[in-house]
């Protein structure tokens, strides 16, 4: 059975992500706890690309939370920093990189971008 974290994480690796600044680079590892094991999954990000792979190895960055929190961040029901400030999630490292990793995450259901709200167009996908 797949998860909407797990489906997510692999398309990181699909093309450019140009929601991330060029200069962004680093290792992010994310710590998925749930039925009594921890999945690794390990983010390598450098020219606005994200190669992912499975790897408890060392990174910049480590992310742990219950795969459920993951699964309602990679959903967008649930945004990153409203994760850390609950203690949903915990981080070790480089703030900045989770900072950055946010832009990977999508937005909630019906969110529209505050450059459209502010001109009044509307982005079609």
């Amino acid at each position: 059975m797949t998860t909407p974290a797990a489906d997510l994480l692999r398309r990181l690796g699909d093309g450019i992500h140009p929601d991330l600044p060029e200069t962004t680079t680093g290792t992010v590892r994310l710590d998925a706890r749930g039925d009594g094991r921890t999945e690794h999954w390990y983010l390598t990000i450098a020219d606005q690309r994200v190669a992912v792979t499975r790897s408890a190895d060392e990174a910049d960055l480590v992310v742990r939370a219950d795969r459920s929190v993951f699964d309602r961040i990679a959903a967008g029901t649930l945004h990153p920093a409203a994760a850390l400030g609950r203690n949903d999630l915990t981080v070790r490292g480089d703030i900045r990189l989770f900072m950055m990793l946010r832009r990977l995450f999508p937005g909630s259901p019906g969110a529209r971008h505050p450059r459209d709200v502010a001109t009044g167009t509307r982005r079609h996908p």
